[in-house]
């Protein structure tokens, strides 16, 4: 009789005990990206929540917003003269896409409550109130002025010309099934920043590098989508992956190789040597490889896949180092 108590009660508090546990796990499964390990992991509650509204713990959001203005001032030959242009360009990504990430909550945290990956974010969980993302959001604001004043005039004025897309992006969604497009234009954006502020103008391998980083953003934020498919057909919300349907992996490849397409055309302007093209291949094999290995049904791969983009930000960086350091000689 004792020992079957016995069994009992250890039973009840296995039971317990992997309650918990999955108590826990909750939120990493609910959204998968986030990252609260390190340094996110240590941070008073009330400071973490600011800095998760800001998207601080997933970095690969500013390395993506920041990747296309890097390959611009290194593709106009600016990576050694205008080394500290880089570094701005750097940091203004990490603040402004933390704006934008707080703007882009207070506008959807109704739609964020409804859907399971984002329900949890600090905004539409009650963590931090609507005044409080304002305020944020204008300190982060801030700090992206501190870069705009580093900039040339032009440059600058192109810079500012990117505050009507971005205030428009969080509306796309709920407006046309390509709302990827409208982050492609507002994430390449610092192309234009950079090749205008070596160059002085404008160009056209400056605006063919654009392009195709805009092909780029399309076709890796259609895979970031695939996690959202189930959530988003459910409360209305509108994306290229759901608009392509059963064809998302060959969507995906198409603008993966428009994208290439419009690179290639941005090197060979700068240098018209067909040499230049095989510094491609390294960035192109990668894309390649994300397209080949998708699983559509698989939001786990589609987000390590989203996530490798980073690498694909490098390898094109690289590519543009040799191509515009070659160009300067």
């Amino acid at each position: 009789m004792v020992t079957r108590l016995s069994i009992v009660i250890a039973h009840l508090h296995w039971t317990r005990a992997l309650r918990t546990a999955t108590d826990m796990a909750t939120p990493a499964e609910i959204v998968p990206d986030t990252q609260h390990r390190g340094l996110m992991g240590r941070l008073p509650p009330p400071i973490r929540d600011y800095a998760m509204l800001a998207r601080f713990d997933r970095p690969i959001g500013w390395w993506l917003l920041f990747w296309p203005g890097g390959w611009a001032v290194a593709l106009a030959g600016g990576t050694v003269a205008r080394w500290d242009l880089v570094l701005w360009l750097l940091l203004g990504s990490i603040a402004m896409r933390g704006a934008g990430c707080v703007y882009n909550d207070i506008i959807d945290r109704d739609l964020d409550r409804k859907v399971a990956r984002t329900r949890s974010r600090p905004l539409a969980s009650g963590a931090v109130s609507v005044t409080a993302a304002w305020v944020w959001l204008v300190m982060l604001c801030l700090i992206g002025l501190v870069v705009l004043v580093q900039l040339h005039v032009y440059a600058a004025v192109v810079a500012m010309c990117s505050l009507a897309p971005v205030a428009a992006y969080p509306f796309m969604k709920r407006l046309t099934w390509w709302p990827q497009a409208w982050l492609g234009i507002v994430f390449s954006w610092a192309a234009l920043v950079g090749w205008s502020d070596v160059a002085g103008t404008l160009g056209l391998a400056g605006l063919l590098l654009y392009a195709g980083s805009i092909a780029w953003v399309i076709g890796y934020d259609t895979v970031y989508s695939l996690q959202d498919r189930e959530d988003d057909a459910l409360v209305g919300i509108r994306s290229s992956a759901r608009a392509m349907g059963s064809h998302v992996k060959a969507g995906t490849a198409g603008f993966y190789a428009v994208a290439v397409g419009f690179w290639a055309a941005a090197f060979w302007i700068v240098r018209p040597d067909p040499l230049v093209l095989v510094a491609l291949v390294p960035v192109a094999t990668h894309l390649g490889w994300q397209v080949v290995t998708l699983d559509p049904d698989d939001g786990a791969g589609a987000l390590a896949r989203f996530r490798s983009n980073r690498l694909a930000g490098l390898l094109m960086f690289a590519a543009c180092v040799v191509v515009g350091g070659a160009s300067a000689l």
